[in-house]
């Protein structure tokens, strides 16, 4: 706890007095671009991956980046679903998931997750995923069969998400795109879903038309995209 009152101590003194209007304009409400759902694992800081300031996301975490599909029953993911689509407005959603991810890890062997009940519960979101790879991973090694799971995992989530009212509404009228993402912690590369190509690819490569249009509005050189 020292550690992180000291970075509070360091945050008021040296940060917060050299983005005083910037956190002036947050204080009178909030208009994020986009809604990022990712995992609760602490290695994950998304505002170092994105570089992105305060106000520019509405977050969601939570194990295994997983979206319930939408039923009656009120949970606080689709809650805030709901509340980013339906109030705030936000354009984007990204679901993201990472490398290395204990969730996915613990989805694999339920059974042995009998000391956590309610992870074990909750994993049960991602049991299509696990099958998937069940059925079309068999030939591969360790590492291909995860890499394999962390994709499909994004991609029922996102297909998920399509079941929230609000998401489907957003989309029918267009002013929705969900996006797919997996990070990779060693490399610091981030794979972003191609649905027409049914792959993931670098988001260099993915988004390029749009971050070289970013680039130029805001009078970047392409070499620091």
């Amino acid at each position: 706890m020292p550690k992180f009152a000291a970075g509070v101590v360091r945050f008021q003194r040296d940060v917060y007095p050299e983005k005083k209007p910037l956190f002036e304009t947050l204080s009178k409400g909030q208009s994020p671009e986009a809604l990022f759902i990712t995992c609760s694992d602490s290695r994950i800081e998304l505002g170092m991956l994105t570089q992105t300031e305060p106000g520019d996301l509405f977050v969601v975490r939570n194990a295994g980046n997983i979206v319930p599909p939408h039923s009656n029953s009120t949970g606080a993911t689709t809650a805030a679903i709901e509340f980013a689509v339906g109030g705030l407005k936000v354009p984007h959603i990204v679901i993201c998931g990472h490398t290395d991810c204990g969730a996915m890890k613990g989805a694999v062997a339920p059974e042995k997750l009998d000391a956590l009940p309610h992870v074990r519960d909750w994993l049960g979101y991602s049991r299509a995923a696990v099958d998937i790879v069940a059925a079309i991973g068999g030939d591969l090694d360790d590492h291909a069969r995860m890499l394999l799971l962390l994709e499909q995992n994004v991609i029922l989530q996102l297909n998920h998400l399509k079941t929230h009212p609000t998401v489907a509404v957003a989309l029918a009228m267009g002013t929705l795109q969900l996006h797919g993402w997996v990070y990779d912690i060693k490399d610091g590369e981030v794979y972003a879903y191609d649905e027409a190509a049914n792959d993931f690819k670098p988001v260099s490569q993915r988004y390029a038309a749009q971050v070289k249009k970013y680039m130029d509005a805001h009078g970047h050189s392409h070499a620091d995209a």
